[in-house]
């Protein structure tokens, strides 16, 4: 039977941020697959344990991916840690668990330091939707690119830079984003001089051209704005249609308004015949993809028209009873809904 790898985060700083269970998974291990394996012997001196080492980084992730395979194959358990922080992102551990993946090895993630999800938490950042985009290539014509490519990212951004490079960053960062663009920028999170710098792009550049950054930074940029013409509406959205050439202006598929009430026209996928409480039923249990963008409450739907048959029962040939229900089928309906917004 195929042993366990186990992902196994180490302090980004302080050693106070050692758990009690990744304490307890390195010292049940039988081996430890290290990015360095002198930085990990004085973490397990610290721990007083004493574990078989090899090594896997970056540059023997070939080989150093099939030894650890072959004995986690062999049925040893391994445990995988980097210098800091959690292994497989935005680190080769990626690949060896890619490779435990497909040769059907366990692996279990331990929870514990990140030094991306520090840094957002303390950015005072839009934390709700983000994009971690890891280090930013060292060629200068491929960052670049890369930067062109997020100009319309909306989502809070979050980039690892060493120092040595961090000015060249910043200036492509403003670049890219202008330089009015909010960004914190994080260093020596965890450990004595931990610094947050709450400023833009620009003025950021201007600091550290003037004072030579030192340590190992984690930058959290704002995102992109969002305008009018892109706020979200439910014209065009699945399932909806519009009433009519005299539609509200706003785009909105209301047919009419009443106070905070209006009455919109949609395609439910499966409403039974002539029971509307069943369809609010489903509506509730199963919501709607507008229903909670458009914060729409008191949900009650009513059935207009006849339904389209879908069972095989015809009536026009006299047929008055079967057993089969009849159901509509992508059928006109009424969707009643309360709502404080969105309507002009």
């Amino acid at each position: 039977m195929a042993g366990t790898l186990y992902l196994v985060p180490t302090p980004i700083g302080n050693l106070g941020d050692i758990s009690r269970r990744i304490a307890d998974t390195l010292g049940e291990v039988d081996f430890i697959a290290a990015e360095d394996t002198r930085v990990t012997l004085k973490l397990l001196n610290h721990l007083g344990l004493k574990k078989p080492m090899l090594s896997y980084y970056r540059h023997n992730t070939g080989a150093g991916g099939e030894a650890v395979l072959s004995r986690l194959l062999a049925g040893e358990s391994c445990a995988l840690v980097t210098d800091a922080g959690t292994p497989a992102v935005s680190d080769p551990g990626e690949e060896l668990v890619a490779l435990c993946a497909q040769s059907g090895v366990d692996v279990v993630a331990i929870p514990g330091p990140c030094a991306l999800v520090t840094a957002l938490a303390v950015s005072g950042l839009s934390t709700g939707r983000f994009t971690f985009e890891g280090f930013l290539a060292m060629n200068k014509k491929n960052r670049r690119t890369h930067l062109e490519e997020l100009k319309g990212e909306r989502r809070t951004m979050i980039f690892y830079e060493a120092p040595h490079k961090l000015c060249a960053t910043l200036d492509d960062l403003a670049e890219a984003f202008g330089p009015g663009r909010r960004i914190s920028l994080c260093r020596e999170l965890t450990k004595l001089h931990e610094e947050v710098r709450r400023t833009t792009l620009g003025e950021a550049a201007e600091w550290y051209g003037a004072n030579p950054p030192r340590g190992e930074f984690v930058l959290v940029v704002e995102g992109a704005a969002g305008t009018a013409a892109e706020a979200p509406t439910l014209a065009g959205g699945p399932g909806w249609r519009r009433c009519g050439p005299r539609a509200s202006p706003c785009g909105t598929q209301c047919g009419r308004r009443r106070g905070k009430q209006a009455w919109l026209k949609m395609n439910f996928t499966t409403v039974p015949w002539r029971k509307p409480a069943a369809a609010n039923k489903t509506v509730r249990k199963k919501g709607h993809p507008y229903l909670e963008v458009f914060g729409i409450k008191n949900i009650t739907i009513s059935i207009i028209g006849k339904p389209r048959n879908t069972c095989g029962f015809d009536r026009k040939k006299g047929q008055k009873k079967k057993k089969t229900p009849c159901f509509f089928r992508k059928s006109k309906v009424f969707l009643q809904y309360e709502t404080n917004c969105y309507f002009n």
